[in-house]
């Protein structure tokens, strides 16, 4: 298991649209633990297989909730592979989003707020389901990636351009302090 190098916003490579998988085989398990060791290294709640450099269609998710007792994040890794939004609801939600392919920038996103979801696990297993939430919100967000979306892609064009200008002020700011 490694920790990949997460590709950033200029790159092209995150606007690649990703082709579905076709096996489950020994490499794309890899691949599966590999990202998520990258997200939970980052940190962070979700990745996709373009964000590590790798156009296929899968997408790791953990939210990683706390525990009611003890308040430490219990982890709870979800496998998406070829994942389908089959219905999304009328009703909308706002979530403040980031991204680890633009580091720390945030912003409010409105997006369905419960989808109907199909996608098979590392298994094989096709599950369907109905989301809520978090977990819908993230899901739209790591499926986006998988369509070469980015969230900064659901902003207006000013929302979109202080942020990027943002991010490009933090990553001169880093570069002179290494």
């Amino acid at each position: 298991m490694a920790i990949l190098p997460i590709i950033e916003t200029p790159d092209p490579r995150l606007r690649t649209i990703s082709t579905p998988v076709e096996a489950i085989d020994a490499d794309l398990q890899r691949l599966i633990d590999d990202m998520f060791d990258t997200m939970y290294d980052a940190p962070g709640i979700g990745l996709a297989a373009i964000q590590v450099g790798v156009p296929k269609r899968v997408l790791v998710i953990d939210l990683q909730e706390p525990d009611q007792e003890s308040g430490e994040a219990i982890r709870n890794p979800t496998v998406f592979i070829n994942p389908q939004i089959l219905e999304g609801s009328e009703e909308h939600s706002v979530y403040q989003e980031g991204c680890l392919s633009v580091p720390d920038q945030y912003a409010e996103v409105e997006r369905p707020a419960t989808v109907r979801a199909s996608w098979m696990d590392r298994n094989g297993v096709i599950h369907e389901e109905q989301l809520s939430g978090l977990l819908a919100t993230c899901l739209q967000h790591e499926m986006d990636h998988l369509e070469g979306i980015l969230f900064i892609d659901h902003l207006s064009r000013l929302k979109r351009d202080m942020l990027l200008k943002k991010l490009t002020k933090a990553r001169k700011d880093n570069a002179k302090a290494a």
